[in-house]
Formats: structure tokens, sequence, C-alpha cells
């Protein structure tokens, strides 16, 4: 949820508005799950006043979390899949010109975990 508002008022009233928020933001905040981050601020002068808030699901905004595969089926085609990726596609580590290890394929499309299929 983003709000973003701009409210002309004088700056008591902005001022007032804005402790309604910050109480309005602190219940939701109490309410919500341990997974969630929120992120609330305000920002104003004079003659306006701005508040937003932010809210999204805890943890590295970069890593996904895959599920397990559920019963011994899905888990013998997991292994099948990968075994004939590692078949297909025969990743090796080499080191470049400036000794960074990087994977390298048999096949195209094994960088995108592609290929075994």
């Amino acid at each position: 949820m983003l709000t973003n508002r701009v409210v002309a008022a004088s700056w008591s009233s902005a001022f007032v508005r804005a402790a309604a928020v910050s109480l309005i933001s602190a219940a939701m905040l109490t309410s919500a799950s341990a997974t969630g981050v929120s992120v609330f601020g305000c920002a104003g002068g004079w003659r306006g006043f701005n508040c937003a808030e932010q809210w999204g699901i805890a943890g590295h905004p970069y890593i996904r979390a895959v599920p397990e595969p559920i019963g011994q089926a899905e888990k013998a085609q997991a292994a099948a899949r990968e075994r004939r990726w590692l078949t297909r596609c025969n990743p090796t580590v080499e080191r470049d010109a400036y000794g960074v290890a990087r994977y390298q394929y048999a096949a195209p499309g094994c960088e995108y975990g592609i290929g075994g299929d």
C-alpha cells in the first residue's frame, strides 16, 4: 500500500492529520503479520503536507523462496529433471583472466536453467 497525498491546510491542521495517520498506521502495524515490513514518513511545510507509507514482505528483496517438493512422486520428478539437466549441460567452473570463477555449460540455454526438460 502506498499512500501519497498532499494536504493544503494550515500547519496545525497538518500536524493533527499526521498524528491521526500515525495512530492509524501504528494500529495497522500491530495487526500486520510478522513477515511484513512497513515504512512510514511525513514531510511538509506551512502550505502542504505529505505522508507516505510502504509495506512489503520482510526479507531480502532479491531472494525468492522456492517451495520444496511435497510428495515422493514430486521429489522423484525433480531428481530426474536435475539429472537430465546435468547430463545435457555438464556445468564446469573455470577461472577467467581475472581469476573469477565462472560456470561454463556444454549447451546453450543452460545458464538460464533450461535445457534439461
